[in-house]
């Protein structure tokens, strides 16, 4: 039944992220703001789709520790799960994300327009200057940015080296740091098929203080995480 729920719900998602790619471009034409209203659609159906199809529901705590105006969503990422999440913290947030969806026919193209910052992780130190050119660019304007500083999914309770785009943007843009951990990856593992029915929780923490610099700030995201996760394994119980 699970192999099942899986499949409907990879339709689903193909279909719906075809669809709305290309109403996407039309609505394009149209106006910026459009656009950005039916992504912001394209997030709630898929979540609904997981509900629904899936069995996999959404608790989301620390809605009060949501920033206003700039700041950067430092976020765990265990699951494809987590790239639905920064839309429902921020309906104007962007994603820093790899420069290879971009090359996704119409879909990448919409992901530029809607102002998401891709960044190529082979290109080293040009892969770090475009980080701060263009999400610099989006903070300045008043977005706020999701950047997941482990740079690939782990598993639950693995833990990777940060990586120092976060620290660096923090420290060019003067926005503040807001941690959010998750337990997407007991739903949705990493890479995988598969989707077991559950709660995926999402904690925002309060956010870090500004001016930390890059060694303190890493560690500080770890440990907001590790509090994070604390929590969400005591709500369990």
């Amino acid at each position: 039944m699970i192999f099942v729920r899986s499949l409907l719900f990879n339709v689903w998602f193909f279909v719906l992220t075809f669809v709305c790619s290309v109403l996407g471009t039309f609505a394009l034409m149209i106006s910026p703001d459009l656009l950005k209203r039916l992504e912001g659609q394209w997030v709630r159906w898929n979540l609904a789709g997981l509900r629904v199809i899936c069995g996999i529901r959404l608790e989301l705590t620390g809605r009060e520790n949501l920033p206003k105006g700039e700041a950067i969503f430092a976020a765990q990422h265990q699951s494809a799960f987590d790239g639905f999440v920064c839309l429902l913290l921020s309906p104007q947030g962007a994603y820093v994300v790899k420069r290879e969806l971009c090359g996704i026919p119409i879909f990448g193209r919409l992901l530029v327009h809607l102002g998401h910052v891709p960044v190529d992780r082979t290109a080293g130190a040009t892969a770090m200057r475009s980080l701060l050119k263009y999400g610099c660019a989006a903070l300045a304007s008043g977005r706020q940015l999701m950047i997941f500083p482990e740079g690939t999914r782990l598993a639950p309770g693995e833990r990777g080296e940060l990586q120092p785009g976060v620290a660096a943007l923090a420290s060019h843009s003067g926005a503040p740091v807001v941690p959010v951990a998750t337990d997407s990856g007991h739903c949705w593992g990493r890479n995988a098929f598969l989707k077991q029915p559950g709660t995926v929780h999402v904690v925002i923490r309060p956010a870090l203080p500004v001016g930390l610099r890059r060694p303190a700030l890493l560690a500080a995201v770890q440990q907001s995480w590790d509090e994070g996760q604390e929590m969400i394994r005591e709500s369990c119980g």
